[in-house]
């Protein structure tokens, strides 16, 4: 190339250069003046954790949008009660919720399974790779596309702990203990309790401290520390009972209304679905660090007792499954096609895991028992 040649394609370049910055500050302007706004509502109160994650999910979304995507979070009860939100994003009303798939467990039984089912061995991390890579994506839109008719897509993520067993007034020794006793719980674990001889009812989060309070029900579960604190279970009784088999594999629901979830450019479909992805990641992380310190909190300032469940309530657990899981299968026919695919599953994975994984109990006593610096509760 001669130095004329070689003088016109540096021209070239800087005015292509240029032309490509002027055209990239013009779409600039059109984004931001286009920008989508939704307008959701969680299942939560401002104050729960469960709210701030919901709020977690959408900052993410703007981010990686750059701004073109935003979602506006509302608590619990601003346009709906939590159990209407599926029905308001079906229909339009909400754009999209943040809330779990049992508080849909009355519209069919089989959405509890998909979080809140039997007892398998799977923690919610587990559950969440069946969802991902075991046939439980598929099954998921059947139900709500083919079984329920419904116009909305959904997204599974947000593994959470093991949840207790509850908040009593006094310690419970054993499965007898569960016999008539006025309990709130929801999702199949409604059912669950109601097979071990309890009286379920199904109360919405804010509903539940109250009720416990002016002795409307005798016992009551939520989710974990944080959240039981700002609930305000801690004022209501003050035995806590950890572990349990009636969720111990729990996750958050994210639902757009199916409409405007399609009507998004394919990019902005990927950050909805990615962006669950990876505040899945983030919210078990946050969730590690806030609930052991209000776990240690609630011993200290609130004299919360923190018991584990004995092996008998977690066995006569197991037996009621069992007979929950031959009625669905007996009842429900998409019931009994995700609790066959989910047992498959468990059983190879969670076979490998119990092999592969070792216990952290010997770990946790050669460093911290010798010094007296457990965690004081769980006894």
């Amino acid at each position: 190339m001669n130095q004329h040649d070689a003088r016109w394609s540096r021209r070239r370049l800087l005015g292509a250069t240029a032309a490509a910055g002027a055209l990239a500050g013009f779409p600039m302007i059109a984004v931001a003046e286009s920008a989508i706004t939704w307008r959701w509502q969680g299942a939560w109160s401002a104050r729960d954790i469960f709210h701030e994650y919901a709020l977690d999910y959408a900052r993410k979304v703007r981010e990686m949008s750059g701004g073109r995507l935003r979602i506006e979070v509302l608590p619990a009860d601003a346009v709906v009660k939590p159990f209407d939100l599926l029905a308001a994003v079906n229909k339009g009303v909400l754009d999209g919720s943040h809330a779990v798939p049992a508080y849909w467990h009355s519209k069919n039984p089989a959405f509890s399974l998909f979080g809140s089912g039997p007892a398998l061995g799977m923690d919610a991390n587990n559950f969440l790779a069946w969802m991902a890579y075991g046939g439980g994506r598929a099954l998921y839109e059947e139900l709500l596309h083919r079984v329920m008719n419904l116009n909305v897509t959904g997204f599974l993520y947000g593994p959470m702990p093991t949840q207790p067993l509850g908040w009593f007034k006094n310690r419970i020794d054993s499965a007898a203990q569960l016999k008539n006793l006025h309990y709130s719980t929801t999702g199949l674990a409604v059912d669950l309790f109601r097979e071990m001889g309890a009286t379920t009812e199904a109360l919405s989060p804010q509903e539940i401290a109250p009720a416990l309070a002016q002795g409307r029900i005798d016992a009551a579960e939520f989710n974990n520390p944080t959240s039981d604190r700002w609930l305000g279970l801690p004022d209501a009784a003050k035995v806590c009972m950890l572990q349990s088999y009636h969720q111990p594999a729990e996750v958050f629901e994210i639902l757009v209304n199916r409409k405007r979830y399609d009507a998004l450019p394919d990019d902005l479909r990927a950050i909805v679905s990615h962006a669950a992805d990876a505040a899945s990641a983030d919210l078990s992380w946050k969730a590690l660090h806030r609930y052991s310190e209000d776990y240690a909190w609630l011993q200290k300032e609130k004299s919360v007792t923190f018991h584990r469940t004995p092996p008998g309530v977690l066995q006569a657990q197991l037996r009621a499954w069992s007979a929950l899981v031959e009625r669905m299968s007996r009842d429900n026919p998409i019931g009994d096609k995700v609790v066959k695919s989910q047992l498959a599953w468990a059983r190879r994975t969670v076979g490998w895991l119990q092999d592969a994984t070792v216990d952290s109990r010997m770990a946790y006593d050669h460093w911290f028992a010798k010094a007296g610096a457990s965690s004081g509760g769980g006894r």
